[in-house]
């Protein structure tokens, strides 16, 4: 579904990405991790367009995209959710989903707002309320709905639970448990590696821009040296 291969990425003069290479295949869900500053969020926005790429290649189902702009990436049928969510604060629960809804998906496989609410119960209840005015968690949920607004095939999450409570982090790991389950692809950067183990299928860690590791949970679960010296925990 999605592949970086021997990636470089820099801001301005400084290189950020050194040759780093990951892929995700249809259906799979992958977790990216690292230590803060070691080029997670640099490789979403590569992906996503946001940064250029100036070496290696980014293919999503088998299309180069590393050259495309960001709204044709995101229109191909890749989805995010983006470190501190970034809803649209002056604009309702439903504004915000109605905003980027896509259309040219067959209507019985299209994400609708009454779709988003039956996974956020809690959203339909807020429908009504600015994006403002929701606790962290609320924002969250509607920060996914919004992305699956988009009909993606592929779902990139940035810090998908920082600064949730317990309780409200262990409901989107489940509903990213029912999404994987309807066969969409999921890319998830996270601190939280236990529950990163309990539904990736795979992971690759990453340490000043270069794919260091990777494997199975059952493999990650089996090496606490590597989580210890990469990740410490």
């Amino acid at each position: 579904m999605l592949s970086l291969t021997n990636i470089d990425t820099f801001y301005g003069p400084s290189r950020a990405l050194f040759g780093l290479s990951l892929e995700i295949g249809r259906g799979e869900m992958v977790s990216l991790l690292g230590r803060n500053g070691m080029g997670k969020t640099t490789t979403v926005r590569s992906v996503m367009g946001l940064t250029p790429v100036r070496g290696g290649e980014i293919r999503f189902d088998g299309v180069d995209i590393h050259r495309m702009a960001a709204h044709r990436i995101a229109r191909m049928g890749i989805g995010l959710v983006p470190e501190g969510r970034q809803i649209f604060p002056n604009l309702t629960v439903h504004e915000n989903l109605v905003a980027t809804a896509r259309n040219g998906v067959p209507p019985e496989d299209a994400w609708t707002t009454e779709k988003v609410y039956d996974f956020f119960p809690q959203l339909q209840s807020r429908a009504g309320f600015m994006g403002n005015a929701l606790s962290g968690g609320e924002q969250q949920m509607l920060a996914i709905g919004r992305a699956l607004m988009t009909n993606p095939r592929l779902l990139i999450l940035d810090e998908a639970t920082e600064g949730l409570a317990p309780k409200i982090r262990s409901f989107i790991w489940k509903t990213l448990r029912r999404l994987k389950e309807r066969g969409l692809s999921i890319l998830v950067i996270d601190k939280n590696v236990d529950a990163l183990m309990r539904i990736c299928d795979r992971h690759y860690i990453i340490e000043k821009g270069k794919t260091v590791w990777e494997g199975t949970s059952g493999e990650l679960a089996g090496a606490p040296g590597v989580r210890r010296g990469y990740l410490g925990v």
